[in-house]
């Protein structure tokens, strides 16, 4: 984008640092910056630093509102609207850290999470989820408050579905990249959790829990003698013989992983009683005509070969 009014205003003192050190040395490193990109650089600090306090006085206006006692139709739409805006200002990483240090987590997890309005606790749940994603000192914050055994617990037993989904979209946050919510998570038996959750009939939770189980198996495949000693093969191959849905996919994708570099996994799939090989061939058979389950064709063909060819080539993921 040319021209100086074309540049973003950085959101972090990081970026405006590099802003400063590009607008100085732009024009050749041995000229002097000229009057008029200070002068430009000048608005602009004053400009990133005034809509930062200006953010921050906005989260402590929705903070005052969320621990106000104000009750009923039109008190629970104003802290709607407040837990709406604080997820939208906690986008930038640096807000997201501010709302903890004003004590916004700690609201979140020993109220909103149990506040009797399913609305409120996933806006709750939804807002954890949003600070805690790639932000060390939110995470370790979260985890130090007991945010993994909250969650889990929505995740696992509340009554709405949006719960259910917000609170193991903020459970993926505080697991993956982070050592200490992974610990956490395991210490608490997460994966029954996980499990439990693609068990129930609601479509959106299945392919989201798939999907992180899948990740974790990935990213951390210490943990599939555990799984197996637990049975995730058997309810994994069970979910196969439902009804078929895109959920499938994930749950065979789960299947590569614990099959890849993993003996105990294969020899599990070839147990008799579970007639795995058979129902891999109906299926091959059922999606390879259609262009929509190409994705699913190609994890049961690899399921094939890593557990019942006779001298399969590898047992690497080609994805």
């Amino acid at each position: 984008m040319a021209g100086e009014e074309g540049r973003r205003h950085p959101h972090s003192l990081q970026g405006l640092l590099h802003m400063a050190i590009e607008a100085g040395t732009e024009s050749g490193s041995t000229q002097q910056m000229s009057e008029e990109r200070r002068q430009w650089l000048q608005e602009a600090m004053n400009s990133v630093f005034a809509g930062q306090a200006d953010e921050v006085e906005q989260m402590k206006e929705c903070l005052k509102e969320l621990s106000s006692e104000t009750s009923g139709e039109d008190g629970d739409e104003r802290k709607e609207r407040a837990l709406e805006l604080l997820a939208d200002l906690c986008d930038n990483l640096d807000n997201a850290s501010d709302f903890c240090k004003l004590g916004g987590m700690d609201l979140m997890l020993n109220r909103y999470l149990s506040c009797p309005e399913a609305e409120l606790r996933w806006r709750a749940a939804d807002l954890v989820g949003i600070c805690s994603q790639n932000v060390p000192f939110v995470q370790e914050m979260a985890l130090s408050l007991g945010a993994m055994d909250k969650l889990l617990k929505l995740l696992d037993l509340d009554g709405s579905e949006t719960v259910r989904i917000k609170a193991l979209f903020a459970v993926s946050c505080l697991v993956r990249e982070q050592e200490a919510g992974l610990a956490e998570f395991v210490k608490l038996d997460g994966f029954s959790v996980l499990m439990r959750a693609m068990q129930t009939d609601i479509l959106k939770l299945k392919i989201k829990s798939a999907f992180l189980l899948q990740n974790l198996l990935t990213s951390h495949p210490e943990h599939k003698s555990s799984l197996c000693s637990m049975g995730m093969i058997q309810q994994l191959v069970s979910l196969l013989r439902t009804e078929h849905s895109p959920f499938h996919e994930h749950v065979l994708s789960s299947l590569c992983s614990m099959t890849t570099d993993f003996p105990q996994g294969i020899t599990e799939c070839r147990a008799p009683e579970l007639a795995f090989e058979d129902l891999l061939k109906e299926r091959c058979q059922m999606v390879q005509k259609q262009e929509e389950y190409q994705e699913e064709l190609d994890y049961c063909e690899r399921l094939l070969k890593i557990c019942f060819s006779d001298n399969p080539e590898d047992n690497g993921m080609d994805r």
